[in-house]
């Protein structure tokens, strides 16, 4: 039988709830879209969830007392609608939804909050500064978890979307929901032809089947769950540092 894990508030219950005074919480977001033609449309929830999960375990153990709250499993996809099922939440929805969820945490006194964000669709900078304002005790910031080791020491090609680096981590995670790699597209994908833009001080939407034919960007031909292990472990460990040392660290005593 499974152990009930206290710090995923899915899993646990109230008898352990009521005694337990949690300081840290995490909010994975994800999404819910096409990830080239192998990999789940869950692939962004499935990233999220297990890395927060995972690195509040570890923090936990150590003496931490973070809680993982049930994923948000939809996110930014409005370049893509014309995908089928790609599910679209606009920014000022996300919103919303932060705003009822951090109401609920400033109640219950938890004022520290980590969005674990796995879609790159997704940009809360904005957001938690207007959340701010509305709740200026709660301390919110965000990771982009793909972003906290340096893909190129563990891939050949970490790709952009569902290209390697998604790839080997679902691999890893759900190898069962993986169709064999041969299934997959190349991940090919278009630039567009403004310098600034190709350059990147210039930022706009992509629209998606103009850039992409499988909806990857990135080739996932050399993933292997090895590789995935590797460098989700790292990121986990990296992340589970961070919760111990916002959990112990004074909201006014942030800076040095």
């Amino acid at each position: 039988m499974k152990n009930i894990r206290s710090y995923v508030l899915a899993e646990t219950n109230w008898k352990q709830v009521k005694n337990d005074n949690y300081r840290v919480a995490l909010l994975p977001w994800g999404a819910t879209e096409a990830h080239n033609y192998h990999l789940p449309y869950a692939t962004d929830n499935i990233l999220a969830e297990e890395v927060a999960i995972a690195a509040a375990g570890i923090s936990w153990k150590s003496g931490a007392k973070p809680i993982v709250l049930p994923t948000v499993p939809f996110g930014v996809n409005t370049g893509q609608l014309d995908v089928p099922l790609c599910m679209n939440m606009n920014p000022s929805t996300q919103l919303a939804v932060l705003k009822d969820l951090v109401q609920v945490l400033d109640h219950h006194q938890i004022y520290k909050l980590i969005v674990v964000n796995a879609h790159g669709g997704n940009n809360f900078k904005q957001i938690i500064r207007e959340l701010s304002l509305i709740f200026p005790k709660v301390f919110i910031c965000s990771i982009n978890w793909w972003k906290v080791e340096n893909a190129e020491n563990y891939f050949d090609e970490s790709g952009d979307h569902a290209g390697e680096l998604e790839t080997a981590a679902v691999m890893h995670l759900r190898p069962e929901l993986v169709l064999p790699l041969e299934e997959a597209g190349n991940g090919k994908a278009r630039n567009y032809k403004l310098k600034g833009l190709q350059e990147g001080w210039v930022s706009a939407q992509r629209e998606w089947t103009k850039v992409t034919e499988d909806t990857g960007v990135g080739n996932p031909k050399a993933a292997t769950a090895e590789k995935g292990q590797k460098f989700f472990d790292k990121c986990v460990d990296t992340i589970a540092g961070f919760i111990s040392e916002l959990d112990k660290t004074s909201l006014d005593d942030l800076y040095e």
